[in-house]
């Protein structure tokens, strides 16, 4: 049931206030679940999100080619059997328009609309210590009372789209991936740039070669790329999968990453010829398994490591037809394979092979700026081009919430706060902010090494248990203590360090964003090993928490 929010004199002494006892920031996957959680509760609740309507990431990455790389019977809420049952995907790695259909279906079922506020981004949110409830305010004029604040923004929802000077001065089309336009751009027989090669400029650049009169690639960094196996799903297909739900609601929380798979191998207990059958078998695939449940020597031990990176770079290499340009400006030498996002994709790499497509690499010969005609290179050369495409990535883990003016106690500032040092307790709270409860914010496996909803279903559970028992016990505040988070911080940092992500510079650490501070930004001890330590710390009552 919905619980009416009251409205009440402003806290500030003028105006109206919505009073609420918690407001969900944001209306995606964590979010419209922790809306769900929130109301059953009976708990005067909203969400508000900047889009027309739900979806969060899958509502804004509409570009050509957007899509799963997790499997779609694995990327869903597994709360409700019924609400899972009662869904089909039609493939493996469905596109976004059906993602984004499965998101309706979920609020439309759990009737959550009118409980959200749309087209609405929250600008400001203050810490009343007197009060011990935060104001928050947003870009229509409104001001919120509430007890807790919970941001369920994404961790990748802070696009870097302002990256080149001159952009306004363009004559053409210029658009960010993350901002595709509803109605499309078009495409057709224009003069098109790709700027970015990671995982979502690989699936704009497939799918998009062949339908525009020329196509230029501007790549900086390689990746190791997998090519995807994407059936399509019949009856049976999908009678299979729903026969495993008790099954995957079962084992998806306790593996490593929040997938089905779980590491087979061992490196030591096999053969040089066993080992590449096994990356044979594995490979052949399609899926994330190769990266995520081949072998785990490959995050900690160099020499394993880079047995398995000369082995993607081959498959990589015969696909490009051993073309030396192409070869050296997509296939990565200078840092191994799994310490960066690994993309799964379709016939992308012989789209270089086509006359259309140019590729240009701007490693040694960067872009530096828009002109009225197109990009201009660091050595002067213009291209000129009729559609600027940004795949330039995102301000991964913290952008969310930095660009939202939060206060916590004392005044002092989120923004500046991780301005200075990216630190969190457990990815679910941070010291200083009192009731503020976060999700896929740094130092939790969410952050980046997850399937996205296995993890997101258990932080947003965790927030919704931990505001139960606050209300049971009649308390009505809850912060980590400093001490509590610099253990955190240092048992984070102490298993990062113990792998080769935090020697390799990627959005992975933050590298992408300039001056922003260096830490890996995703919990590296496994999805199992974090739902366990958060599930003890509630288990005991919260210590290390102060609770009043």
């Amino acid at each position: 049931m919905t619980v009416e929010a009251v409205t009440t004199a402003d806290v500030d002494g003028g105006g109206e206030t919505r009073e609420l006892d918690a407001l969900v920031i944001g209306a995606g996957v964590a979010g419209l679940y922790q809306l769900h959680q929130l109301r059953q509760q009976g708990l005067r609740v909203r969400a508000y999100d900047a889009a027309a309507d739900v979806g969060g990431t899958w509502f804004w990455n509409r570009y050509p080619g957007a899509k799963f790389d997790s499997e779609a019977y694995i990327y869903q809420y597994l709360f409700d059997e019924d609400l899972y049952r009662d869904w089909s995907w039609s493939q493996r790695f469905p596109d976004q328009p059906e993602i984004e259909r499965w998101l309706h279906y979920v609020t439309d079922r759990l009737d959550l609309r009118r409980d959200i506020e749309f087209s609405t981004t929250v600008t400001s949110a203050r810490f009343d210590e007197q009060r011990q409830r935060w104001t928050v305010t947003t870009d229509r004029g409104e001001t919120i009372d509430t007890q807790f604040l919970v941001t369920c923004a994404g961790m990748l929802s802070a696009p870097l789209s302002d990256v080149f000077p001159g952009q306004d001065t363009f004559r053409g089309t210029i658009v960010h991936t993350s901002r595709w336009p509803a109605g499309g751009v078009d495409l057709e027989g224009k003069r098109v740039g790709v700027v970015g090669i990671g995982a979502t400029g690989i699936q704009v650049i497939q799918t998009i070669a062949g339908r525009v009169g020329h196509l230029t690639v501007f790549a900086r960094t390689p990746q190791y790329v997998l090519p995807m196996a994407n059936p399509t799903y019949g009856p049976d297909d999908v009678a299979a999968y729903k026969a495993r739900f008790t099954e995957l609601q079962k084992t998806l929380p306790r593996t490593f990453t929040g997938f089905e798979y779980e590491w087979e191998h061992a490196w030591g207990d096999l053969t040089p010829e066993q080992r590449r059958e096994v990356l044979e078998e594995i490979h052949a695939n399609g899926s994330l398994k190769l990266w995520l449940a081949s072998f785990a020597e490959m995050f900690f031990d160099e020499g394993v490591n880079e047995e398995i990176s000369e082995f993607v770079r081959e498959k990589m290499r015969a696909r490009l037809g051993h073309d030396p340009h192409l070869c050296d400006v997509l296939v990565p030498t200078d840092y191994g394979f799994g310490t960066h996002r690994v993309p799964l994709e379709t016939d992308y790499l012989e789209v270089y092979l086509r006359p259309d497509v140019e590729l240009v690499g701007v490693r040694d010969n960067a872009v530096t700026r828009v002109v009225p005609e197109g990009l201009v290179l660091a050595d002067g050369t213009v291209y000129e081009l009729d559609v600027i495409v940004l795949a330039t990535g995102f301000d991964a883990g913290t952008g969310a919430l930095t660009r939202i003016d939060i206060r916590g106690r004392g005044g002092r500032s989120l923004t500046e706060d991780w301005g200075r040092d990216i630190r969190t307790t457990m990815g679910l709270m941070v010291h200083g902010y009192p009731n503020l409860l976060t999700t896929a914010v740094p130092l939790a496996p969410s952050a980046a090494l997850c399937n996205m909803t296995t993890c997101l279903q258990q932080q947003t559970e965790w927030i919704s248990d931990c505001i139960a028992s606050l209300r049971a016990r009649g308390a009505s505040v809850i912060e980590p203590t400093k001490e509590t988070e610099d253990a955190w911080v240092a048992h984070h940092d102490e298993t990062a360090g113990a792998n080769l992500i935090s020697r390799t510079s990627s959005w992975y650490l933050g590298a992408n964003v300039p001056g922003k501070p260096r830490r890996v930004l995703s919990y590296t001890g496994g999805v199992g090993t974090y739902r366990d330590k958060c599930q003890e710390t509630a288990e005991a009552g919260y210590p290390g928490f102060e609770i009043y």
